[in-house]
């Protein structure tokens, strides 16, 4: 049964629904029942063993070597299938491990226990102790000797734990999701596992590992629009950060060459399904380095999060065979991960293959190849635009006469429309047009250029690095170029001198690098949209009826005084 929200408050609640409470009555009955028989919640159990574990070491056993060993272990989890047959029952639980099968009955587990388990629910934590055995079907299983019930579950799981499909509910009670979803736990697992593969590698790399403020008195690092807060005691606004650059490059200036922060950034900005306001970024900057230190740096960074994740690919590998007493060969697909030393994952319907070299292609070379001309050539560029629909003039305010867009704005909008859903990768996209950097280094041989790439994967932006503008005079400059025209909204809109002050003390050349790494779980995974790699992806309010269940200020039911529209997500 689905705990569903019901879109329309005003609605009466579906039969479904009543069902449901029904249940939830039942439960709390039984609860009662346990309180008034000592303590319904006891914490002092401890497993010793895991699931997983105890099947990767004992499921090869035969039932007679495994009954030899007389394994005894101690196992606690999440009941979550159940079957009762007369004189004996079994349960499978969950643990975070994965999941292992309880054999209860009369005679080992005593009489009392094996009745009272009858009445437990699946959802409710229980323990076991006693010894390994297999059953007649060979499936490994605990012979409990003890069995207790450490934690009760008022609401039941959906759909009888055949999994959780309802989007809504998938994503505002994520506890639910990972109960239900072995997807949704693996992908979280990978998440982790990439995190800690992107730290091991640049503890390796001599990088040190910092943080800087979330909160911010001026939003900067980056162009996009800002959250604003208010600081009570100080009386001021406040912006959550939506880039840790400028403080990273502070650092830089105090003498500590390589640091690194995996950090939370905030872009008040639309959603899609590679966009979250809220977002997971590693930034780094590494003093002596340029963008294409930053692009080996890179390439070991993926590699390293591929490499900890695993395969989600098959490969055909042509193997020999005889026929008729001649060899011949046939592709076989085999679910290796490195092989040759290739690297493939799934992604949609392709496969990409992450081995090292990644391909590397200049932003110039892409626009010829992909729009057909030179991205310097203005009368081609606009006759490129016109023919492919692309508008080539805007109107600057409302009611204004239209203006022609400038030349950079065309390139920047005919790459981003035909180039970039093209690039399958990975491939490093370098020297961009100046323009379109404005705190990036020029190219020594030609200021036209920005020493910047980008990494592109299936039309996706995973990472972004520079060559660093370390002049105090230049950058003051390129600030106050951006200041001229922009509202008080923008990001760019106020100096931070501070960081100018910064400057003059003197920073050493260095370069720079931000990994989107919701963007990189995605693509480990083979997961379409960001929201499935985020634990708690950013939701409109619920909004939902009171709830008729019984006993409201348990709170089970209607939101408390004070939380209009329900909880947020």
């Amino acid at each position: 049964m689905n705990d569903k929200t019901n879109p329309n408050p005003s609605a009466t609640p579906a039969p479904e629904a009543v069902d449901e409470n029904h249940i939830i009555a039942e439960r709390r009955e039984k609860l009662a029942k346990l309180r008034s028989n000592g303590v319904a919640f006891p914490n002092d159990f401890v497993p010793t063993h895991l699931a997983a574990d105890l099947h990767a070491h004992y499921d090869s056993l035969t039932k007679e070597e495994l009954a030899e060993k007389k394994v005894h272990v101690k196992v606690a989890g999440r009941m979550v299938l159940k079957r009762v047959m007369g004189k004996a029952s079994f349960a499978t639980i969950q643990d975070r491990s994965g999941q292992i099968q309880f054999y209860i009955n009369d005679e080992h587990t005593g009489a009392d226990t094996h009745g009272a388990f009858k009445h437990w629910d699946m959802g409710d934590f229980i323990s076991a102790e006693g010894n390994l055995f297999k059953t007649n079907k060979g499936e490994l299983s605990v012979e409990c000797n003890q069995l207790r019930l450490l934690s009760k579950s008022l609401r039941p799981l959906p759909d009888k734990f055949h999994g959780l499909s309802d989007l809504e509910t998938k994503y505002r009670q994520r506890y639910v999701d990972l109960i239900v979803n072995p997807e949704s736990r693996n992908t979280f697992k990978a998440r982790s596992k990439a995190i800690a593969s992107m730290r091991r590698h640049m503890l390796d790399a001599d990088f040190m590992e910092v943080e800087t403020p979330m909160l911010h008195v001026i939003p900067g690092g980056a162009a996009a629009k800002p959250f604003i807060t208010h600081h009570n005691a100080l009386d001021m606004a406040m912006y959550l950060r939506i880039a840790p650059e400028l403080y990273l490059k502070r650092l830089t200036v105090g003498g500590f060459e390589r640091v690194y922060e995996i950090n939370r950034n905030f872009r008040n900005e639309g959603l899609s399904t590679r966009h979250n306001p809220e977002f997971t970024m590693l930034e780094l900057y590494q003093s002596y380095g340029d963008y294409r230190t930053m692009m080996d740096l890179t390439e070991g960074l993926i590699v390293a999060c591929v490499d900890a994740v695993g395969p989600t690919a098959t490969v055909d590998v042509d193997e020999e065979y005889e026929e008729k007493g001649q060899k011949k060969t046939r592709p076989v697909p085999h679910n290796v991960y490195q092989l040759h030393g290739e690297r493939h994952l799934r992604f949609g319907e392709k496969v990409v293959n992450f081995a090292p070299p990644f391909q590397r292609a200049s932003y110039g070379d892409l626009f010829k190849e992909h729009v057909g001309c030179e991205m310097t050539d203005e009368v081609a560029v606009r006759a490129a635009a016109h023919a492919a629909g692309v508008p080539t003039e805007f109107a600057p305010s409302k009611g204004a006469p239209p203006v022609a867009k400038a030349h950079d704005v065309l390139v920047q909008e005919l790459f981003e429309g035909f180039v970039e859903k093209r690039l399958v990768g990975p491939v490093f996209v370098y020297d961009y047009p100046a323009s379109l950097c404005p705190l990036t280094k020029r190219k020594r041989d030609n200021p036209a250029i920005a020493e910047r790439f980008e990494l592109y994967v299936h039309g996706m932006e995973l990472a972004n690095a520079y060559t660093e503008l370390n002049d105090p005079i230049t950058q003051e400059q390129t600030f106050s170029q951006q200041l001229a025209g922009l509202s008080e909204d923008d990001s760019m809109a106020k100096m931070d001198h501070d960081f100018i002050r910064a400057l003059r003390h003197g920073m050493p050349p260095a370069g720079g690098l931000g990994i989107g790494i919701d963007r990189l779980v995605m693509l480990l995974t083979n997961t379409q949209t960001i929201r499935d790699v985020i634990l708690f992806p950013l939701l409109r309010p619920e909004r939902r009826a009171a709830s008729p269940e019984p006993d409201p200020s348990s709170g089970e039911g209607a939101p408390p005084a004070g939380t209009p529209g329900g909880t947020r997500a």
